[in-house]
């Protein structure tokens, strides 16, 4: 046996399970051997009816939601260290409790509570009003609140690789039909995580798509003296307050109530094969996390800075994207948007890598360093008109 497959949701076929629990004997390993994957069902408050897949891979533990557009609930290594922010938001919560068409263009809000969530994919960036004050996108788009209608778990017993395989539609009758198709992929006793997603057009006629990856840090890698560590070509302040700080834009501070958020616009150097990485680490150098790119796929990097009281969500966002998350006409304005034929598939990776020691930490401090000495950083003192919507 090479390949084993269990299918936990087909809308086409009628299969869903409710609960799944594969161990090393699914797997065909010894029982000395960590693996574990769990599929449930949460159940009561806001969460009720969100599906949930929780895999311990030995080294580390994360969670998928099929339910919210195939995120990560969670990321933590196998001695219980969450890097997860926490959110004041008590989720995951059911898309069905989410209005992403308040008025106000903020209902994304009320369900953000994952560690890393996708925005986009028809918009992904701020909301936006028409003349007439009507709301025309909302706030980083819909896909994080669409359920997958196709999820198999595989087990390779000879890479020793599980996988997650969701497909997730965004689609509205007369206007943009997209689908997600995701592969969530991690190795026993691997210390990270790797995600390939793959847009497709659906239609008959073509469309143009964003994408940004909203991957969220809390207390474990923030405090005062945590740094984020990032090889750059250009970066900029999103606006004056960010400006404000810009001596201090890669250094994090101690929860304080009544912080306003402040965002980081970067375009990142990168290797021969468009390979980039930026990690942030704890003050003491005990404990980090990468997050790993390809610029040629997202040449867009957003750095969120929102070092609030505990109360009201301390977390930190590294952020991949296709653009900046401005509003959607801007960004389609300055040819940021990705175009599609019909029926053209466009693909686009991530991968997330936990260092738990100082030792691994100061190794990946020396790969972005290597990116670095080969560009010379352009700081902006001020927002640039191509990159910052007023």
């Amino acid at each position: 046996m090479a390949l084993k497959t269990w299918t936990t949701c087909d809308v086409a076929t009628g299969v869903y399970l409710e609960s799944l629990d594969i161990g090393p004997g699914d797997c065909a390993l010894a029982h000395g051997e960590d693996v574990r994957i769990v599929k449930r069902s949460h159940r009561g408050g806001l969460a009720d009816g969100v599906d949930a897949i929780d895999i311990d891979n030995g080294a580390i533990r994360f969670g998928v939601l099929p339910t919210r557009g195939m995120g990560l609930s969670s990321l933590a290594l196998a001695d219980g260290r969450s890097v997860a922010w926490r959110s004041p938001i008590r989720g995951p919560v059911h898309p069905s409790f989410v209005n992403l068409w308040d008025p106000s263009g903020l209902g994304w809000l009320d369900g953000f509570s994952e560690f890393l969530c996708r925005c986009g994919l028809q918009s992904n960036g701020a909301p936006e009003f028409d003349e007439a004050g009507k709301l025309v996108y909302p706030l980083h788009g819909k896909i994080a609140n669409r359920p997958a209608h196709r999820v198999a778990i595989s087990f390779d017993d000879e890479t020793r690789e599980i996988s997650v395989v969701g497909e997730v539609d965004e689609s509205r009758f007369l206007f943009s039909k997209l689908r997600l198709t995701t592969t969530v992929c991690t190795r026993l006793g691997e210390s990270g995580l790797r995600i390939r997603d793959e847009i497709t057009n659906m239609a008959a006629s073509p469309t143009e798509m964003q994408l940004l990856y909203h991957i969220n840090f809390g207390d474990a890698l923030l405090g005062e003296g945590a740094r984020v560590v990032a090889p750059i070509e250009r970066l900029a302040p999103r606006n004056a307050h960010a400006a404000g700080d810009l001596d201090r834009w890669d250094v994090y501070s101690a929860p304080r109530a009544g912080f306003v958020e402040q965002v980081y616009f970067m375009a990142l150097a990168a290797d021969e094969r468009g390979q980039s990485q930026v990690l942030l680490r704890r003050g003491d150098g005990s404990l980090g996390a990468s997050v790993r790119c390809d610029v040629r796929q997202l040449p867009c990097f957003t750095l969120w800075k929102h070092t609030a009281a505990a109360e009201d969500g301390y977390v930190t966002g590294l952020e991949s994207g296709t653009n900046f998350p401005n509003p959607r006409s801007f960004e389609q304005a300055q040819q940021r948007t990705v175009h599609l034929e019909p029926g053209q598939t466009k693909t686009f990776d991530v991968a997330i890598e936990l260092h738990a020691s100082n030792s691994a930490v100061q190794d990946a401090e020396a790969r972005i360093a290597r990116l670095q000495a080969a560009h010379t950083p352009t700081i902006h003192k001020t927002p640039p008109a191509e990159w910052c919507a007023s």
